[in-house]
């Protein structure tokens, strides 16, 4: 089963749940017909913004891609909301703890129904709040300085920015103050960067804040599976952004440590970590970079020191992080397995939905001790 026929799963049962139980539960039935047009109106929304206004600009369609973007996670806990609700009614079917009558009544409908949409609105509105508030998460680690002629080296790492045409330029002004706030000696972005063809208008603005990026070895970074499906593999936009895209490549930086940058498993080509590692000179540290985390313990026996990753945007949207965390070794944070440190980030931006319950909008900021 692939992505689209999940996804179009995922956002089809729910709302026909949903649909019908709030229909039965709280809608007289002389309003069901006006209820059903209304319904599926908001419905169509997503798929009509997904596939029929992509690459188009004006007052309408920001309007309705607007609406889609609050709309998802806005009906997933409406959804949830509701299957609570009727777990809730097989207890009290069972203890009858609220009679019948008193939850046939109008008042009791109007009352559910408020408390549904508010606790909704809420969640989304914080999801929101916390999308748009860029956090540092610090760490620090030891890893062996081998011939490295540097005794520290402080990394900020970031990943799935997922800019376009629509993105908020003023959101990425405060990212790039954020990140030379700190001073790094490295800045490292983890993959799904930039979608589509990353060029022209807005997306030339970006590239052009970006590149006022301040650090000591550089910007480098590696595609994701969203490069994969424009035209970035090119790497146009990175020439732009001031970044050097490590392609199953390896960067050595002066005579401290070496950087290495995998394809994303999208280009199924792309070498074994341990095939891109065998070339390099194991006197220095090693720091790797790989879009997505789902090799961590094959990568842990390499001459990896440190791995960076992102892709998995922490699940974004509760209860999303759970099934991640069931999916992945490491789906968000950090852990040291073996000899080598592992980084996954939640995402400094989102793709879909600008909100996040889940996780935060982060700049990883790795300073790391070579003794």
């Amino acid at each position: 089963m692939n992505f689209h026929t999940i996804a179009t799963l995922a956002f089809v049962i729910p709302n026909v749940y949903l649909f019908l139980r709030i229909g039965r539960l709280f809608i007289n039935k002389g309003y069901r017909f006006q209820y059903a047009m209304i319904y599926l109106l908001l419905v169509a929304i997503y798929p009509f913004v997904s596939f029929f206004s992509v690459g188009k600009s004006g007052f309408v369609y920001d309007i309705l891609s607007w609406t889609a973007g609050y709309y998802l996670p806005f009906y997933l806990y409406m959804f949830l909301s509701v299957l609570l609700f009727d777990l809730l009614l097989l207890v009290n079917w069972l203890t009858k703890i609220v009679p019948w009558d008193k939850m046939k009544s109008t008042r009791f409908k109007v009352s559910c129904m408020l408390v549904f949409v508010l606790v909704s609105s809420l969640t989304v509105f914080a999801g929101a709040i916390n999308f748009n508030t860029i956090r540092i998460s610090e760490y620090r680690i030891e890893v062996p300085k081998k011939l490295s002629d540097i005794d520290h080296l402080k990394i900020a790492f970031a990943s799935d920015f997922h800019l376009k045409q629509q993105s908020d330029v003023q959101f990425v002004v405060r990212f790039v103050a954020k990140v030379n706030a700190v001073r790094p000696d490295l800045m490292i972005f983890g993959g799904d960067i930039v979608e589509g063809r990353g060029d022209g208008g807005k997306m030339d603005r970006i590239a052009k804040m970006l590149s006022g990026i301040q650090t000591k070895y550089g910007v480098f970074a590696v595609l994701g599976n969203h490069e994969s499906y424009g035209v970035q593999a090119k790497g146009h936009f990175f020439d732009k952004a001031g970044m050097q895209p490590l392609c199953d490549s390896v960067a050595v930086i002066g005579h401290s440590f070496n950087l290495a940058g995998r394809y994303d498993n999208r280009y199924y080509e792309r070498k074994a970590t341990v095939d891109l590692l065998k070339s390099i000179n194991n006197s220095l540290p090693v720091i790797l970079i790989d879009h997505r985390p789902t090799e961590i313990e094959e990568n842990s026996k390499t001459m990896a020191d440190v791995q960076f990753s992102g892709h998995t945007h922490n699940g974004q949207l509760f209860p999303l992080n759970l099934i991640l965390e069931r999916i992945y070794r490491l789906s968000w944070g950090y852990e040291k397995i073996g000899h080598t440190h592992f980084f996954v980030s939640s995402g400094i931006m989102l793709w879909g939905p600008p909100v996040r319950t889940t996780g935060k909008s982060e700049i990883m900021v790795v300073d790391v001790d070579f003794k």
